[in-house]
């Protein structure tokens, strides 16, 4: 896929939203949206492939900022962030809309969204960080779906947990230009970026993307800024679970990653417009890591099945298993407070602070609205 533009929705007839960066205006009058390589050319009072980005009176704005889709607490390897604040609890809350289409979206209900009211919940970015805290967080997900739609509203939410004490995240596609890319991981202590696949097919095929936009996204993270990176495949049967491909990812990824990057490979099911094919069997998930272990990576997980063994962490200093897990619950625990294996010494590569947390498995839904509600009553009550 070229860098043509993507076919823009029709708007409402009314256009509200926040003033957004990254865009120019072309000779014959449209705003050109910048963020991400579809690079949507927009007449007045339409809005982007991803719904959220809009032109209004010769300008380009963020229609989803402040607002939200849900808010959840969850275990940090849900992201799943495995070497990033192991057992923690993370807040997690994304917006509406992407800017990729596939096909297999897990969260279509939110990513593919083209209701607005489903944005129930009002939320500025001091009152994003106050709940995290309240709610005994380490840091905040930007999740079901992706950051990079709402970028402004990202890095201004992140600027207020910084200033707190908590720590951010973005689960993202990595379909994201460069200068907004410098902009977004500035202010990301980690992210996990979804690989889909490793062929531009693939992308061009199922998501309307291209392969080598997030691989530029990949290498930048992990050599040009200090966000902690791993990165997830769901494998998909006859799609993206080839060998030859798995192969070929895993030795591009040692290449251009390194080994101590973690990858992430995630079984799927049916859901979406692919609800024709089956699950992803366990032996697949078992073949692909014994790929990419094979090719020098040295943290391989699988995920969406139970499997201790491809969930755990093992030290690749003495082979000794450091981190036990057990889907999203911890068990073995044989690292120092700063993350080195207790046999041997041998540092291991992440962000780790101290023991575990103990958040465990648990999903706990967050209502912001009452949240906010109580904040006013205390705010009333000390002032009277």
């Amino acid at each position: 896929m070229t860098q043509e533009t993507a076919p823009a929705a029709e708007a409402p007839d009314v256009i509200e939203g926040v003033p957004a960066r990254y865009w120019h205006t072309l000779a014959d009058g449209r705003v050109q949206c910048d963020v991400c390589p579809r690079f949507c050319k927009l007449n007045d009072g339409q809005r982007g492939l991803c719904f959220v980005r809009a032109a209004k009176d010769g300008a380009m704005v963020l229609t989803t900022y402040g607002r939200s889709s849900g808010f959840c607490v969850d275990p940090v390897e849900k992201k799943p962030l495995n070497h990033f604040l192991p057992g923690t609890a993370i807040l997690s809350f994304g917006t509406a809309g992407c800017n990729l289409t596939c096909k297999f979206c897990q969260n279509w209900d939110m990513s593919k969204s083209r209701q607005m009211d489903t944005l129930a919940d009002a939320a500025s970015p001091e009152l994003l960080a106050k709940a995290a805290l309240a709610a005994g967080c380490r840091s905040v997900a930007f999740t079901y779906n992706d950051p990079t739609v709402f970028l402004e509203y990202a890095v201004d939410v992140a600027k207020a947990c910084h200033a707190v004490g908590v720590k951010t995240v973005a689960v993202t596609a990595g379909y994201i230009c460069p200068e907004p890319a410098r902009e977004m991981y500035r202010y990301m202590d980690a992210a996990n970026v979804d690989l889909k696949a490793f062929t531009e097919d693939f992308y061009k095929r199922l998501c309307t993307g291209r392969l080598d936009s997030v691989l530029d996204t990949l290498k930048y993270i992990h050599n040009e800024t200090s966000t902690w990176l791993e990165v997830t495949t769901l494998l998909i049967p006859g799609q993206n679970d080839g060998e030859k491909e798995i192969t070929a990812l895993s030795e591009w990824f040692a290449e251009n990653l390194g080994p101590d990057v973690p990858l992430h490979f995630t079984a799927f099911h049916p859901d979406y417009r692919m609800t024709d094919l089956p699950r992803t069997p366990h032996a697949t998930l078992t073949r692909a890591r014994a790929i990419a272990r094979g090719a020098g990576l040295r943290f391989v997980y699988v995920g969406n099945v139970h499997d201790e063994e491809g969930s755990s962490t093992y030290c690749p200093g003495c082979g000794a298993k450091v981190i036990g897990r057990n889907w999203h619950t911890l068990g073995t625990w044989a690292l120092t407070g700063e993350g080195k294996c207790n046999a041997c010494g041998y540092p291991m590569p992440g962000v780790f602070d101290g023991p575990p947390g103990t958040w465990g498995a648990r999903r706990m839904p967050v209502n912001l609205k009452r949240f906010a509600a109580q904040l006013e009553q205390r705010r009333k009550a000390a002032g009277s």
